[in-house]
């Protein structure tokens, strides 16, 4: 397995210090990920819960239209309430080659990669045939809360991609489908 980049390890360490655990605010690391994403001229589309407590957030990258690729992730962590933990989980430790911290394999790390591509991903936008969508969304943990805002303003915008990649941990094999929520 190939390195990762010096700029993915960075990302990944600074959103694991973003202590975005479930039943507290996310707005702290969105609106981080949203003005980097604004450091690269990409606008983002936030939508709220109920108490304007928690956003998911929406970016494109590439050409307007239907169709394109989403990487989808979320952002909240579960609680470290009566765990042992011999570290702070919110300050990343790399030990033998791995990063240790609260989300670093569900789901910090996939969103993180994703951000850390995302010069090399403006550099090719005029060479994309369809965009690519990032989707990062807010309480998964607790039942898939968030993503149902994110899905129901999504087709408020008639954003159809033909591909989503969750970078949900699958022991590194490829999963075609999984587990769902309805309404």
């Amino acid at each position: 397995m190939a390195e990762p980049s010096a700029a993915a390890v960075a990302m990944i360490e600074r959103l694991i210090a973003f202590a975005t655990v479930s039943r507290d605010s996310n707005l702290t690391l969105i609106h981080w990920v949203r003005e980097y994403l604004a450091g690269f001229s990409i606008a983002s589309h936030l939508t709220y819960d109920e108490s304007r407590t928690k956003a998911n957030l929406f970016a494109t990258i590439g050409p307007a239209g239907e169709g394109g690729v989403m990487l989808s992730g979320h952002i909240d962590v579960v609680p470290i309430d009566g765990q042992d933990w011999t570290t702070d989980p919110f300050q990343p430790v790399v030990k033998d080659g791995r990063i240790y911290g609260r989300g670093t394999s569900d789901m910090k790390s996939f969103v993180a990669v994703v951000l850390a591509k995302v010069p090399a991903m403006v550099a090719a936008a005029g060479r994309l045939a369809t965009p690519i969508h990032l989707a990062f969304s807010y309480d998964e943990e607790i039942g898939c809360i968030g993503v149902q805002n994110l899905i129901a303003s999504l087709g408020k915008d008639v954003v159809r991609p033909r591909l989503c990649i969750v970078g949900e941990p699958t022991m590194m094999r490829v999963v075609n489908g999984h587990k769902g929520k309805g309404s």
